[in-house]
């Protein structure tokens, strides 16, 4: 069975409380359940984890290279400016593993230090501004390429 870590990053632990308006009521367990449920149908074997830390997000990169794991990852503020997340995610690509970056929001509707992303350039491939869709858009990307 395929097996994917959804990773998601600062603030995303906030869902349903932080910005309604732009990342929709769903909170963080109903993201959880939303994304079991459409890797179920997938047959992904799935964990979906959350940290505002980016060294927790870093060492969750290295486990999914070891334990040869596709990976999901909303790196949310961290897909701007943290070099550090960037290399542990080329890391995953580079081991023939799938990573799909993932955003909530459209991140080029948005305010310009958004429209950058460090992840992108090394990533599989992107899914943004589809709500909580872009999880089942990028579950389908993964198991599509596993």
């Amino acid at each position: 069975m395929t097996r994917a870590l959804v990773l998601n990053g600062p603030n995303l632990g906030r869902l349903g409380s932080r910005e309604p308006e732009v990342y929709g009521s769903a909170d963080h367990d109903d993201l959880v359940a939303a994304v079991s449920r459409w890797a179920d149908e997938l047959g992904i074997d799935v964990e979906v984890r959350q940290t505002d830390d980016e060294s927790q997000l870093v060492g969750w990169l290295h486990e999914a290279v070891d334990a040869r794991a596709h990976v999901v990852l909303n790196p949310a503020a961290f897909t701007h400016y943290s070099y550090a997340l960037r290399d542990a995610a080329a890391q995953v690509t580079h081991a023939g593993l799938t990573l799909v970056e993932v955003h909530i929001s459209n991140p080029y509707a948005r305010e310009e230090f958004r429209h950058r992303s460090v992840i992108g350039p090394i990533a599989t491939g992107t899914v943004a501004g589809f709500g909580v869709d872009s999880y089942r858009l990028a579950l389908q990307a993964v198991a599509a390429r596993a």
